[in-house]
């Protein structure tokens, strides 16, 4: 005797060696004996053979028309040995019967199981709606199959290329589109990228980063809403201070100012003005709302996304030649000895009166005119004299309390590109890249300038009793980072004994809450933590970090990429082939003369520090990536200890595009379609 079983939704069939009350044991053709329960034993037959019965069976299982069974069926509950007599005739064989079984239990559209071999009937309308959904699967799967050979063939369809970045970056696996790519990317053995690019889907690299960084971070689009910005309602006074800004020429969001008064006195009173768009946007107003959700600018070659529209910068900025609200917080100093005797901030309105720029006077105010040994000749000399003995003086202070010298021997990199714009960049522009030494005097003015405010600033914050948003450094120790949180904890890497951000307000929106935080100290004093927006231990602090680390690094790594691209774009443009640079590690080296770093072949065996000439043997401007390998070593020995690099410079130089799309995957491994 033979039987035919169930086994997890399988129909085997074999010889019956032994029967009990609830179990048989069977044997396969393969040789295997199983045990089988009673209860998923559906036929028992003396022939045809298992084997013989199955092939049978399938063959005309797949003959039964589904609708015509469907019309067969009785209304209530039934066997499948009751559809085989009613379908083929009323002596249906075993095999009839294996057959009617076999197509009922693949067919739940139109059948539902109801125990051991019954089924029942499905209602009509599920019928109708079941099969639309086949029919419509099946041409979804015709509809893959073209596009996937379009693609390979070449050609892009135009659903695909309205979807590019998201398939290859936030894919909805079920998707056709994605699918089709998949597909497409096996057929043609290319990876999706090339694919892609080869079937004219991306035709611009520099468009292929511009748009992906706007459909992961701007997915709604740059533009704003409209915004009136609000009119600062203080009654503020007017300060005596004439106060000047150092920016690049480039800048329209001026935040911070200086003055210097009293000069020549034996005490000098040295002020921090800051733009005090927080005297007029209050938190989850229009304004506000906007800010945070952008929660800092974009910068990038020859183009930015600002934080807030710029008639609202316009309205707050620290434009010469205008009384501009301002936060301010001015030192009582020693002429002499520079110590600080004396605090205090104000809100009140500042007379601009002039903007410096840094491209202009780089060159004109420098170490030797600002210390006499050469005569100077250029506006707020004196000034300017003053606040850079004073930034000397601070540098020097916290490199005591840091342990070491801060590092300034790599130069920073101006881009520009030809020609004036009302829009973003093409990426066909020319681009300059110019070099430009940290630390210059100007430069170090300002930076000294900022960490005495702002360290300033979270101390008294802390005094007060209120929360702020802190960047702390626990030690200079490799591997520890520069965390955010609203404690007033230690600076390491600034050797201050806190630090916040409160001084660009109008382009970091950490900055912004801070200066709600510090307008509340200067109003309310004491009792400002009653009166202040954000309150001890408030968990709106913690979202607004949170938020904003993710936002700032997302910016920072599309800086980073997208000046890379200029860079091998001046690269072509130059037809440069070969560069001097500085071994670092692993055989990454640094160029000398532009922001590149990148890995050359034969350098890994080198000292770090050496000097090296290398040869550019390709560049692709998709993955960003440099293929160099080395000419010559420069050096007998290594130079000086060169600084290891920055995590940007290496995931710019290490890591490639990284696709969300997985071309080995199956249907099996995707999720069902709903």
């Amino acid at each position: 005797m033979f039987a035919l079983f169930d086994d997890a939704g399988k129909f085997h069939a074999g010889r019956v060696m032994s029967e009990a009350d609830a179990s048989l044991q069977v044997e396969l053709d393969s040789g295997k004996r199983v045990k089988v329960k009673s209860a998923n034993v559906l036929l028992k037959f003396d022939k045809p053979a298992p084997a013989a019965l199955l092939s049978e069976a399938r063959a005309m299982a797949d003959d039964i028309d589904l609708d015509l069974a469907w019309e067969f069926a009785p209304e209530g509950e039934f066997g499948f040995a009751d559809l085989a007599r009613d379908y083929f005739d009323a002596k249906a064989g075993v095999v009839q019967q294996a057959a009617a079984l076999m197509r009922l239990f693949e067919a739940p559209h139109y059948f539902r199981r109801a125990g051991k071999g019954q089924f029942k009937k499905a209602p009509e309308e599920t019928v109708k709606a079941a099969l639309l959904g086949i029919e419509r699967k099946r041409q979804q799967a015709l509809q893959i199959e073209g596009w996937a050979q379009e693609l390979a063939a070449g050609s892009c369809p135009a659903p695909i290329q309205e979807q590019i970045y998201k398939i290859l970056f936030k894919p909805d696996k079920n998707g056709p589109e994605y699918k089709a790519v998949v597909e497409a990317s096996k057929l043609a053995h290319k990876a999706p990228l090339d694919l892609l690019q080869g079937a004219g889907a991306i035709t611009s690299a520099y468009q292929f980063h511009w748009k992906r960084f706007l459909f992961e971070n701007f997915p709604k689009g740059t533009g704003f809403p409209a915004l009136t910005a609000p009119e600062v309602k203080d009654d503020l006074a007017l300060s005596t201070a004439q106060a000047f800004s150092i920016d690049d020429s480039q800048t329209t969001e001026i935040d911070d100012a200086l003055s210097v008064q009293g000069l020549g006195t034996g005490t000098v009173t040295f002020g921090v003005h800051i733009a005090a768009p927080g005297l007029a946007i209050t938190p989850d107003s229009a304004v506000d709302k906007v800010a945070r959700e952008r929660l800092s600018t974009v910068y990038m070659p020859g183009w930015k996304l600002t934080m807030l529209p710029d008639e609202v910068v316009q309205a707050y900025t620290l434009i010469e030649g205008r009384d501009c609200p301002a936060v301010s917080i001015y030192f009582t100093l020693d002429e002499a000895t520079l110590e600080i005797t004396a605090r205090e901030t104000r809100l009140e309105r500042v007379h601009i009166a002039a903007n410096l720029r840094h491209d202009k006077l780089d060159g004109i105010v420098t170490d030797a005119t600002l210390s006499g040994e050469v005569a100077a000749d250029y506006a707020f000399a004196p000034e300017l004299a003053f606040t850079w003995r004073l930034a000397r003086h601070l540098k020097a202070q916290r490199e005591v309390v840091r342990g070491k010298p801060e590092n300034f021997n790599r130069p920073d990199y101006n881009f520009r590109l030809a020609g004036e714009r009302m829009e973003a960049p093409n990426g066909t522009e020319s681009v300059e890249i110019t070099m430009r030494a940290r630390g210059s005097s100007l430069d170090l003015i300002v930076a000294e300038a900022m960490i005495l405010a702002n360290s300033a600033w979270g101390g008294w914050l802390a005094e007060l009793g209120l929360p702020g948003i802190y960047r702390s450094q626990a030690s200079l120790a490799p591997g520890i980072k520069v965390r955010m949180g609203v404690k007033a904890l230690p600076h390491a890497g600034m050797g201050v004994a806190q630090y916040t951000w409160a001084t660009s307000p109008l382009r970091r929106y950490v900055d912004l809450v801070n200066q709600w935080q510090i307008i509340a100290c200067a109003r309310h004093g004491r009792t400002a933590a009653l009166a202040a927006p954000f309150k001890p231990k408030d968990a709106q602090l913690f979202s607004i970090i949170s938020q904003f680390e993710a936002a700032y690094a997302a910016y920072n790594g599309f800086q980073n990429g997208i000046e890379r691209f200029w860079t091998l774009r001046w690269l072509q443009q130059n037809s440069t082939t070969e560069l001097t640079a500085t071994v670092m590690k692993d055989g990454l080296v640094r160029a000398d003369d532009l922001p590149l770093v990148f890995k050359a072949l034969g350098c890994d065996s080198l000292p770090r520090g050496s000097h090296v000439k290398v040869r550019i043997t390709g560049l692709d401007e998709m993955t960003l990536d440099v293929h160099a390998t080395l000419v010559e070593r420069l050096d007998e020995a290594p130079a000086a200890e060169e600084p290891e690099a920055d995590e940007d410079e290496l995931e710019a130089a290490a890591a490639p595009i990284a696709l969300a799309i997985d071309v080995n995957e199956s249907e099996a491994e995707a999720a069902p379609a709903p």
